[in-house]
């Protein structure tokens, strides 16, 4: 490293390192992965040809990633089905390279679940068909992709969460990563170590659903304009292990229905994976107007169905996460470029939520912007006439054709049951079309209705239900299984803007839904047993940073911000 830092001075007389890359993935994730791969082995090929007598000049990049985990894959979260498509073109042979495939899908059903029955959808559109597909955990995949990578020559750096976009004049010239050694009273502890500025030729954008530096960007350069907002869904998960023998590796079972309410259009997997393990998570939008719901507590009602129960009872959850999924898919795609940045994956909202598969996807957008960033590399220049073709040819590729096909779907389960069926059956006919489903959508957060418009009248907060701490775990038990650590001794991650608004306005009018829609028990309404007073108390150390409180309070008064770098989860399973 010491080769390519240079120094700058802070009004504090202190030096900050400025490290001097080439090209910056920003995000472990597979799109940056696989992006920072490919640009890897195309430059290595190109060389090649060089010294074999092709033209040109050897290139020799300096190519960094960073990531806010302590690890790589340590904040990886998926389903996981895979559709290999991507990683085939990526890396032919992944097989003898020991790519950690739980198992190829051998069976793919689809129920609709009442509160005690399951009935089995007899026909599966061939979209949705998950034959070919692979059962995988993304925490292990990232992690093996990530060692792929550093082989390449790609320097990785975990433990480093991106604080704000270094500028100069028009274009993107790199990040600046956060402070470390900051006490709760953001005064400087003797371990102190100031944010490194990053500075590359071109810095790519992949952190992930409503990523801080790519939503950022987004609001800068105003990229979503003549765009449809960016809308979300947020997802649970646990991973389950089974006695051995009560596992079908390669089982995937979805579900619609319960627990769910006909105004809240979710879904649900069961993915069998290797090791006696089994992958299970619920799935609900963010624009649900429900004050109430909670969707942890929702998922442990759904593990409690008698048909879930008959496959999943004497199962140990191991395991457990949250995350919030970007589900406004083509029409939500904000302009992709800008005079030295490109953005990839799914902070620019490319998931197919019909299929429930992103992955595949934001692989393939990073190896399209290595391929820009390789052309830009010859030319030594990275303005947005040089970059602009990746958006062209992202629209041109499966990539943009996939999401194209199910651009309607997103607002057609926004309508609840049945009218959603009638939606989605007419896209299905048309390849996509919906002329009767609505151009514009809200912000998750507007959509939140008040407790006596939801219910018509004034109702208190739902009861906590009682867990048996074994097979239905309470949001505490399941944060520990998700081995998310935060130093106390810091300034919360966690921003409320105005703590009056939250007891003047939330508690009448919504009963303070972060206490519910968070899936980790960050926020609490606190009564002083005294006077009476109410306070909302924000356990940030308890955070897995799924994004949802900065997405669904319904006064848009939270801001996710990152922590010190490398803290948060630890998945390993999920």
């Amino acid at each position: 490293m010491d080769s390519f830092v240079h120094h700058t001075t802070l009004s504090t007389d202190e030096e900050r390192e400025t490290l001097e890359a080439d090209v910056l993935f920003v995000g472990g994730g597979p799109a940056s992965l696989a992006g920072a791969y490919h640009l890897a082995k195309l430059i290595e090929d190109h060389n090649q040809q060089v010294e074999s007598g092709g033209t040109g000049e050897r290139l020799e990049p300096m190519i960094v990633l960073i990531e806010k985990g302590q690890e790589i894959g340590a904040h990886g979260f998926s389903g996981a089905v895979l559709d290999p498509r991507a990683l085939q073109e990526l890396m032919p042979n992944y097989e003898e390279k020991d790519c950690p495939i739980e198992s190829d899908v051998t069976n793919d059903d689809v129920y609709f679940l009442t509160s005690s029955k399951a009935r089995r959808i007899p026909y599966l559109p061939p979209i949705m068909s998950n034959h070919g597909n692979k059962i995988i955990s993304l925490a292990k995949f990232d992690r093996w992709l990530g060692a792929m990578v550093e082989a390449a020559g790609v320097n990785i750096f975990p433990g480093f969460a991106g604080a704000d976009i270094l500028e100069d004049g028009s274009s993107v010239v790199g990040v600046r990563t956060g402070d470390k050694g900051i006490n709760a009273a953001g005064e400087r502890k003797g371990n102190f170590e100031p944010g490194i500025e990053l500075r590359a030729k071109v810095t790519v954008f992949g952190d992930g659903p409503r990523g801080y530096l790519s939503k950022e960007l987004i609001r800068r350069r105003n990229l979503l304009k003549g765009k449809a907002k960016q809308v979300f869904e947020t997802g649970v998960k646990e991973v389950i292990e089974m006695p051995e023998g009560r596992t079908q590796p390669g089982r995937v079972v979805h579900t619609m229905g319960y627990p769910l309410k006909s105004d809240c259009v979710g879904g649900t997997w069961i993915y069998h994976m290797a090791d006696n393990l089994v992958s299970v998570g619920l799935v609900i939008p963010l624009d649900a107007r429900d004050p109430f719901v909670d969707q942890h507590r929702l998922f442990q009602e759904f593990k409690q169905h008698p048909f879930i129960k008959e496959i999943l009872n004497d199962g140990k959850p191991t395991q457990y996460g949250g995350k919030a999924i970007s589900a406004g898919g083509y029409f939500s795609i904000p302009r992709l470029y800008v005079d030295g940045a490109l953005l990839i994956g799914e902070c620019a909202s490319m998931v197919d939520m019909q299929r429930f598969k992103g992955i595949h996807l934001a692989m393939k957008s990073g190896m399209l912007a290595a391929e820009q960033i390789y052309e830009g590399l010859k030319k030594r220049d990275f303005s947005e006439k040089t970059l602009a073709p990746y958006e062209e040819k992202l629209y041109e590729s499966y990539v943009g054709k996939s999401l194209h096909r199910v651009r309607h779907f997103h607002r057609a389960v926004s309508l609840g049951f049945p009218r959603a069926f009638f939606h989605i059956a007419l896209q299905q006919i048309t390849g996509g079309n919906d002329f009767l489903s609505s151009k514009t959508v809200d912000d998750d957060y507007e959509t939140t209705q008040s407790v006596n418009e939801y219910y018509g009248k004034s109702l208190d907060t739902p009861e906590e239900p009682s867990y048996d701490a074994t097979y239905t775990l309470d949001k505490l038990s399941d944060v520990y299984l998700s081995g998310t650590q935060h130093n106390e001794d810091q300034p919360s991650h966690l921003k409320i803007l105005d703590n009056t608004v939250c007891i003047d306005r939330c508690v009448d009018t919504y009963r303070y839904p972060c206490n519910r829609f968070c899936p980790a028990k960050v926020y609490e309404m606190l009564r002083d047993e005294a006077t009476a007073a109410l306070s909302l108390q924000v356990n940030f150390t308890n955070c897995v940073h799924c994004q949802t409180c900065d997405i669904k309070c319904p006064l848009n008064n939270i801001r996710w911000t990152p922590p010190e770098g490398g803290q948060g989860p630890n998945y390993t399973l999920l």
